[in-house]
C-alpha cells in the first residue's frame, strides 16, 4: 500500500500564485501570500489594541495565526473578486459552499493526527469568535491600505474601492479599528523618504 502524501504545506507555499483584486488594473499585483501576513500584523495590533486601551484580554498572538491562513481556501478557490462575490445572495451562498469545500480539502491534506490543530483556522470555532472579528477588520483595512497605495501610484481605479473599503470599516464600528486608522493609516500614503525623516 502507498504511503499517503501530505501536501498541505507545499499547497499553503503557493499562496503566492494566487492574485488578488483580478477585476481592477494594478500598479503592484498583490497576491495572497502577501496579503496575509499583512493581515496577520493588523490583526495582532488591534488586538494588542483591544488588551492594552480597552480592557481586553484576547491572544494577540493567536488572532495574528488566523490571519495568516484567513484566505487559505483561495488556493483552491481563486480570489473571487467582491462586486462578483456579493453579487447576489444566490451567488454567495453558492460561493459559501464552495469555500466550506475547499477547506474540507486543504485539511484533508493534514496527517489525521494534527488535523484536529488546524481545523480552527477553516471552520470558525466559537472560542475565537472575538479573535475573527478582529481578522475581517484587519482584512478591510488591509484592503483600504492597497488602494491607498494603487492611489498613491496614481491609479484612480482604486478611488470608489478606496471609499466604500473605508466605509465599511467604519460600519464594523471597532473602537480598535478606529484607532489604527487614526494612528497608523497616515503613513501608507508616505513615501519612504518621507517615513524615515529625522525631525
Amino acid at each position: 500500500m502507498a504511503e499517503k502524501k501530505n501536501h498541505f504545506f507545499a499547497m499553503i507555499s503557493r499562496m503566492k500564485y494566487i492574485k488578488r483584486w483580478a477585476l481592477m488594473r494594478n500598479f503592484h499585483e498583490e497576491n495572497i501570500s502577501e496579503h496575509s501576513l499583512e493581515v496577520a500584523t493588523v490583526a495582532h495590533a488591534l488586538a494588542v489594541i483591544h488588551n492594552k486601551r480597552f480592557g481586553g484580554s484576547v491572544n494577540a498572538d493567536r488572532a495574528a495565526v488566523l490571519g495568516v491562513f484567513h484566505d487559505t481556501p483561495e488556493i483552491i478557490t481563486g480570489d473571487m473578486p467582491t462586486p462578483v462575490k456579493y453579487y447576489s445572495s444566490q451567488v454567495r451562498e453558492a460561493y459559501s459552499q464552495v469555500e466550506d469545500d475547499a477547506c474540507r480539502a486543504m485539511l484533508e491534506m493534514i496527517p489525521e493526527d494534527l488535523r484536529e490543530e488546524y481545523k480552527p483556522y477553516f471552520f470558525q470555532q466559537e472560542q475565537d469568535r472575538q479573535l475573527w472579528k478582529f481578522v475581517k477588520a484587519a482584512d478591510k483595512i488591509c484592503a483600504l491600505t492597497k488602494c491607498i497605495e494603487e492611489l498613491h501610484a496614481g491609479n484612480s481605479d482604486f478611488k470608489t474601492a478606496a471609499e466604500s473599503t473605508r466605509a465599511a470599516v467604519k460600519e464594523m464600528n471597532m473602537p480598535e479599528a478606529e484607532c489604527f486608522m487614526d494612528e497608523f493609516l497616515e503613513s501608507y500614503g508616505l513615501t519612504l523618504d518621507e517615513m524615515t525623516q529625522i525631525d
